[in-house]
């Protein structure tokens, strides 16, 4: 049997809340571009869970299939958001 080796990588993760179309109630959807690999949660801490579990579970397959693992940069780099205020006329309506 071949010796494993511990991998630690971080890929980034995109969550937005969304009403369910079913219960009308909010929920979270989580996405990692990098992957395609998507779930979602009742809470932002489910959804963070089961989208970890989803690329666990991804990555794993890929490994066993002997496939390349998609790597994602981010090291060094900043990923936020930003709030901004504007002045538009009444009404105004953001696409």
């Amino acid at each position: 049997m071949a010796k494993k080796t511990k991998l630690i990588k971080n890929y980034r993760v995109i969550i937005e809340p969304e009403i369910d179309s079913k219960t009308g109630k909010k929920v979270y959807t989580a996405f990692c571009p990098t992957l395609g690999v998507a779930d979602w949660g009742r809470t932002i801490e489910e959804a963070l869970i089961n989208i970890k579990e989803g690329i666990e579970c991804y990555l794993e397959s890929l490994i066993k299939h002997n496939e390349p693992v998609p790597l994602e940069d981010v090291e060094g780099q900043l990923i936020t958001t930003t709030k901004v205020e504007l002045y538009a006329p009444k009404g105004f309506c953001f696409a």
